[in-house]
């Protein structure tokens, strides 16, 4: 597995390097925004860890530029705590979030979740596990998605509720069983991350997102994928 590590202190890229290595990854490192989007293009990686506040290119830039041509899964590191700060970086296409200074197993805790995520199954086996409701198709086993026929480029947590939403139709999940289930009951973010995520979804998966057919709210209670009539 390749991970690219981004951050102006070089010390702390550093560390994360040395005890990532000892965990068996090939690590690549840069310290500005604009190398990260260079690298990303080229560096074929598995996972980037990326800073907020860097030079040349701050890390909500980088993570918008590289989600123009990867969905790799991004995770943001930074130093502050804002809940509007978290909520930009999901909104930019972020995956996960760590504020500094942090442990350094819940880095690797985080890293082997999200890795495990987006890697569930290999590119290239049978789509025996298709689902297509409506104008929405999904594939689990090449964590693929269409709408309307056309290719949609999801982020692997995108891809983790549209996922469980299409598995289990017209059931509602609240904020906080989403929250739980798809980033984890330790996690400390936002629960506005999963408007995001719904809002990003309806974004590429509805042909109208202000008036979605699928991807539905039951007011004061959550979200459901509506089943088909």
């Amino acid at each position: 597995m390749r991970i690219l590590v981004v951050d102006d202190e070089k010390l702390l890229v550093k560390g994360i390097k040395f005890n990532l290595e000892n965990e068996g990854y090939q690590v690549d490192v840069g310290y500005d925004g604009v190398e990260a989007v260079e690298k990303a293009k080229t560096g074929g990686y598995d996972l980037i860890l990326l800073d907020l506040m860097m030079p040349k290119l701050d890390g909500l830039g980088a993570c918008m530029q590289i989600r123009a041509f990867s969905t790799v899964p991004i995770v943001m590191l930074t130093a502050k705590s804002e809940d509007t700060d978290k909520l930009l970086g999901f909104d930019y296409g972020a995956d996960d979030y760590i504020t500094k200074p942090f442990n350094i197993l819940e880095l690797k805790a985080r890293i082997r979740a999200l890795l495990r995520r987006s890697n569930l199954n290999p590119v290239g086996e049978s789509g025996q596990a298709g689902i297509t409701i409506g104008h929405i198709t999904i594939d689990s086993l090449r964590r693929h998605a269409e709408r309307s026929g056309t290719s949609v480029e999801l982020t692997a947590k995108e891809f983790d509720v549209i996922e469980l939403l299409m598995k289990n139709p017209g059931r509602v999940y609240s904020r906080e069983s989403l929250l739980d289930i798809i980033w984890g009951y330790d996690y400390q973010g936002d629960i506005r991350t999963v408007d995001v995520h719904i809002r990003r979804l309806r974004e590429k998966l509805e042909p109208e997102p202000a008036n979605p057919e699928r991807i539905l709210t039951k007011w004061g209670v959550g979200y459901y994928l509506k089943a088909e009539e």
